[in-house]
């Protein structure tokens, strides 16, 4: 029998997109697709498990159901693929009413699969969800009929890479492009028996490729990779796909929390922030009113206008994690690195994508970015090329932060402009395999490449008041050409002579024919 390929797999996914099209806002797909996908490939994988216990142990079919022993998720009567595909009416309530028990069986998966709600008829008619069901029927996702276990994973990146394309900016929220997720995750190269951390893991994406680093530099233990995963995320939809995205890469025992990072983390022990060798993330861009708890209560001026909070005097964090000072209200980005680098382990290793405003704006930022590099634990800023980003075209960076920096590296900071590094895309650039490989070997280098990258003294950066725009440290502006004038001169002569001569063989020509 032929075994379900990833081309395959992809296509008949994507296309299950092209059914509810016209029915539903297409940045809502995901939720109802990741939430079939893994009924789906739970359902073929319960009844596999059994056939295999029936085969190896010699138990009835009917004890190898119902022994959750035999099983990684246990799926009850009511939520079998195959009674479900027998209904024709109030298809979304039986689907909701699955997903309910599903959870209720699997305390792993609690809140994962009630997520979001099937039952909305005038969203998702009886007649649209038995086709998506009949769909979804296609193939098999049981282990023996797909091609290898690992293509279920990237099926999974890939209908998470599609949905950010379809959905333009908000594609954005939850998915970094996978070559950025890449190039952080070369720079802090996470090693076998890390604990990596994602304070705002979207669908996981920077962890999974943090794992797939180490499994790939002979990090692994058995089958499993060799590394905990740890992840919060604030937006609910967001945060089940990401906990499917664990378990379809076999990540199960992945730690993965829903909630606000800044002002209610979730990764505590003993009351204190629980810390990590590696700290991966890509927060909102400059996201406004970033303290949730100062923004519960705004008062109204007379003339109804919103007082705002003013977050020098209002913003009170429990676990001391701005000892820097706190960001503006209106941008949020240096609070997230303040709470990474709390979270940091002395020896660890943080790679943080961040708008170009926060190397340069004043005012507080500018504080607490000098506190940062007095305390010597900026270890690198990487200027990206425009075009990257889902949510915006602005150029970022990413900022390497070490709490351990090597002896050669003790109060530098390695700048790279690596803003030509790029392949053009109509809508959206791209960073290439070999735009990677540059930037990397060349911060693994640490050599002076003109106009690329340069170690700068922390002296310099004084001089310059802890500005970080990497302009002012490495000139990128072409050379003017040297222009000889005596031999312009000498040149512009030599070609009126040349003129002359042409106009007198011209005029002869003219005089010739009678003009």
């Amino acid at each position: 029998m032929n075994k379900l390929t990833l081309q395959t797999l992809e296509r008949w996914l994507w296309d299950s997109a092209d059914l509810m099209r016209g029915h539903i806002d297409s940045s809502d797909f995901k939720n109802y697709i990741f939430g079939l996908l893994f009924l789906k490939r739970a359902n073929d994988q319960f009844m596999e498990e059994a056939n295999i216990a029936v085969s190896q142990d010699g138990v009835s079919l009917e004890e190898a159901l119902e022994d959750e022993d035999y099983h990684q998720f246990f799926i009850p009567f009511d939520a079998y693929w195959s009674e479900l595909t027998k209904k024709s009416e109030n298809i979304g309530q039986a689907l909701d009413k699955a997903f309910s028990l599903i959870e209720e069986h699997n305390s792993q998966l609690e809140g994962v699969m009630t997520a979001v709600h099937f039952g909305d008829t005038e969203k998702l008619p009886d007649e649209l969800l038995a086709r998506l069901l009949q769909h979804f029927n296609k193939y098999s996702l049981a282990n023996e009929h797909l091609d290898n276990p690992d293509i279920l994973g990237s099926a999974y990146e890939y209908l998470i890479r599609e949905f950010a394309d379809d959905g333009g900016k908000k594609g954005g929220e939850f998915y970094t492009p996978k070559e950025v997720v890449k190039l952080v995750v070369s720079l802090i190269k996470p090693e076998a028996g890390n604990s990596v951390y994602d304070p705002t893991c979207g669908s996981g994406g920077m962890l999974i490729q943090s794992a797939n680093y180490i499994k790939a530099h002979g990090g692994t233990v058995g089958k499993f990779v060799d590394a905990k995963l740890y992840g919060q995320e604030k937006n609910l939809g967001t945060w089940a796909i990401c906990k499917i995205n664990m378990i379809v890469h076999n990540f199960k025992d992945s730690d993965i929390r829903k909630g606000d990072t800044l002002s209610s983390p979730k990764h505590l022990e003993n009351g204190e922030l629980m810390t990590f060798d590696r700290v991966i993330a890509n927060p909102p861009f400059s996201l406004k009113k970033w303290w949730h708890p100062a923004e519960i209560d705004i008062k109204q001026d007379e003339k109804g206008k919103e007082i705002a909070p003013k977050y020098n005097s209002v913003v009170s964090d429990e676990y001391g994690r701005f000892k820097y000072g706190i960001p503006p209200r209106g941008y949020g980005d240096l609070a997230f690195v303040q709470h990474m680098v709390s979270v940091l382990k002395n020896d660890g290793r943080m790679g943080v994508v961040l708008p170009h405003g926060i190397l340069f704006r004043g005012g507080t930022e500018g504080k607490i970015r000098e506190g940062l590099l007095n305390d010597d634990i900026i270890e690198a800023i990487v200027g990206l090329p425009e075009k990257l980003f889902y949510n915006t075209g602005i150029p970022a960076s990413i900022i390497i932060i070490n709490k351990s920096k090597s002896e050669n590296l003790k109060n530098r900071v390695v700048f790279i402009d690596a803003s030509s590094e790029y392949k053009d895309g109509k809508n959206q650039n791209t960073l290439t395999d070999e735009n990677i490989k540059k930037i990397v070997e060349s911060y693994d280098g640490l050599e002076d490449i003109d106009k690329f990258i340069r170690i700068v003294d922390m002296s310099e950066i004084e001089e310059n008041d802890y500005n970080l725009n990497i302009s002012r440290y490495i000139d990128t502006s072409e050379d003017e050409e040297i222009i000889d004038i005596k031999a312009t001169l000498e040149d512009i002569k030599e070609l009126e002579v040349k003129e002359q001569e042409i106009d007198s063989k011209l005029n002869g020509y003219l005089k010739s024919l009678g003009f």
